[in-house]
């Protein structure tokens, strides 16, 4: 069954030291969650994984439904058995896929004014949920808070998000409490959905409101007086780093200490000691993987690109001590070879590497919390 436990508490700042129990294993946190959309990392498959010592991963609802079909994984003995991993899942709404898909994305719909796309696959968005268009097929898809959980039980995730959604940075003030208050009635009906059927999943609430104080207030507060088991923290985060620590530093102290709390996508490596500072336990993010495949490799000693001149000559380790597979069997010039040439084999090499370097960074900021140091 699933249960948290909170075994240190800092005394320099919020940030905590815990463990959460699932029915697939322990995650200790804090914890770096990897994003595995399809059902995979890109490049890198579930048994490299547990080398890596990667916790808890992060599947995505809406992609699973398109394809292969949430029937077929559930024939298949469900999602852990379908992609061949005994470590715990988290599962998304799909809620996101109305905001991507209107709005192309948080980095476009940053630079942007809010403007939908044109040829979205997203028919409309009404009380009863959304309406898509399947971008494999076109074949028309609704997605209501009812069958996103029925979705998620049929993937038979560890944790499990409530249906909600992603307003635009740019939205204005009406319509963001107007999509908050939807918000707030949509993971109503996915909680009582959940609590119907458990099948020993949790079920975490998703805190939105934009960067506004108040709706963030009243949404950490509504939902932490209901039954959720842990909570994430979504929506709009900023258009820039102070802005999301800004909104966290009011919000992250709302929700009930004994709960665990997520940050949904947020992993650039400057942005991981001053979430977990607030008091913030996991977080998800595709970024190693991104970076892995635009040649950016993590190092301790600052990201270095793959093709750069110094590794040139480096018959050693992308960094030093770093012990993952890549590290220990091929040396950083090597690396740089298969990137030059255009070997698939490079993405996979560079992927392993940053995420057992997200891994190592992250165990070392919860040594750092148990030391008193942060």
């Amino acid at each position: 069954m699933f249960l948290f436990e909170l075994l240190y508490q800092s005394k320099r700042s919020k940030a905590r030291v815990g463990v959460i129990h699932t029915p697939h294993g322990t995650i200790e946190t804090p914890h770096f969650v990897p994003v595995a959309t399809n059902g995979t990392m890109k490049a890198v498959d579930s048994v490299m994984l547990d080398p890596l010592q990667v916790q808890l991963m992060f599947c995505n609802t809406y992609h699973l439904m398109v394809q292969p079909g949430t029937d077929l994984i559930e024939k298949a003995g469900g999602l852990h058995a379908f992609m061949n991993r005994s470590k715990p899942v988290i599962t998304d709404s799909g809620g996101f896929q109305v905001f991507s898909l209107l709005y192309g994305g948080v980095q476009n719909e940053l630079k942007s004014s809010g403007q939908k796309k044109t040829g979205t696959m997203v028919i409309g968005i009404s009380e009863e949920g959304v309406k898509f268009r399947s971008y494999r097929n076109g074949d028309y898809l609704l997605l209501t808070p009812e069958s996103s959980v029925a979705a998620q039980k049929k993937l038979g995730a560890d944790i499990i998000i409530p249906f909600d959604e992603l307003p635009p940075f740019h939205i204005d003030q009406s319509k963001l409490e107007k999509s908050l208050h939807r918000t707030h009635r949509w993971e109503k009906r996915s909680l009582e959905a959940h609590l119907k059927d458990r099948r020993q999943q949790a079920m975490y609430s998703v805190v939105h409101g934009g960067i506004d104080q108040r709706l963030r207030t009243l949404s950490a507060t509504l939902l932490d007086s209901l039954p959720f088991d842990g909570h994430a923290i979504g929506g709009s985060l900023g258009k820039n780093k102070q802005q999301m620590i800004d909104m966290l530093s009011y919000t992250v102290p709302l929700l009930a200490p004994e709960k665990p709390r997520h940050l949904l996508g947020i992993g650039d490596l400057a942005s991981i000691e001053p979430i977990l500072s607030l008091g913030i336990d996991t977080f998800d993010s595709s970024y190693p993987t991104k970076c892995a495949r635009h040649g950016l490799l993590f190092t301790f000693q600052g990201s270095k690109k793959a093709v750069h001149k110094d590794l040139t000559t480096l018959f050693g380790p992308i960094d030093a001590g770093c012990v993952c597979y890549t590290c220990t069997h091929y040396t950083a010039a090597y690396v740089q070879h298969l990137f030059k040439a255009h070997e698939m084999i490079a993405y996979t090499l560079a992927s392993i590497h940053n995420i057992a370097h997200m891994v190592e960074r992250v165990n070392r900021y919860r040594q750092a919390i148990l030391g008193g140091l942060l």
